[in-house]
């Protein structure tokens, strides 16, 4: 399981840099500033959660514990990338709306506050895991 953690944190990880440069080269010169500045708040965030990502399977792999354990494990892992997929990617999408004949805005505009929600939700999970694992090394 936390190889399966570990890959999607460290491709997204990787996607971050190559999003972050084409944001800070080309996309200036395709859409207004305000909506690289949107762009960029996706990428920061699509990287701090690859980052906890992997964090995330360091941690699993340290703490070898029952199926049980980690499975629980395995869900803040699942929101953290359902996350990045709701907030990062809805703020991709905000950003080239300029560049489409029809305004997607009133749909895809929801479902950032809900990536927001499932980062949060990763967070909390991961917090109540480790809080209720009495298992002292």
């Amino acid at each position: 399981m936390q190889r399966k953690i570990l890959f999607w944190g460290v491709c997204l990880a990787c996607l971050s840099v190559i999003f972050g440069a084409f944001g800070a080269h080309a996309l200036k010169n395709i859409v207004p500033t305000e909506k690289v500045e949107i762009f960029e708040t996706g990428v920061r965030y699509q990287f701090m959660h690859a980052f906890a990502l992997i964090l995330l399977s360091f941690y699993i792999q340290q703490n070898n514990s029952s199926e049980q354990y980690l499975k629980k494990l395995r869900g803040s892992a699942n929101f953290f990338l359902l996350g990045i997929l709701c907030f990062s990617g809805s703020l991709y999408l905000l950003t080239f709306q300029t560049l489409c004949s029809f305004s997607y805005a009133k749909v895809v505009g929801p479902i950032t506050p809900l990536g927001g929600l499932l980062f949060l939700l990763g967070w909390a999970n991961w917090a109540l895991v480790v809080w209720s694992n009495k298992v002292d090394k």
